[in-house]
């Protein structure tokens, strides 16, 4: 059960990364509010799931679904540029979060 709340915690750091961008420097109410909400649901989410996963496993999964789901969100919502190179490196974090799973008792 810790997994799927790290995993729901890291789904909601994309969601507050790519709310962000459309908060206009947080001078658009609504999407502010709902990226602040993102934001302190991604932190507690993490925080349940530390309970019982070690803190450098956690932390480091929850970073890495967040930085793969918001750089394929920047791909398909904002244009980003989807180079051989980046969708690698995007791979490895993939494999570096399967291996952290794997590695880590439950």
């Amino acid at each position: 059960m810790a997994w799927a709340i790290l995993v729901l915690a890291g789904l909601f750091e994309v969601a507050w990364a790519i709310g962000l961008k459309y908060t206009e420097g947080f001078t658009r109410p609504l999407p502010s509010l709902l990226t602040l909400a993102a934001m302190v649901a991604s932190v507690v989410l993490l925080g349940v799931a530390m309970k019982s996963l070690p803190v450098g496993t956690a932390y480091a999964v929850w970073v890495g679904v967040g930085a793969v789901g918001t750089a394929i969100l920047g791909i398909a919502l904002f244009a980003e540029p989807a180079t051989v190179g980046r969708l690698v490196s995007l791979a490895l974090i993939v494999a570096g979060i399967v291996g952290l799973k794997l590695a880590t008792p439950d």
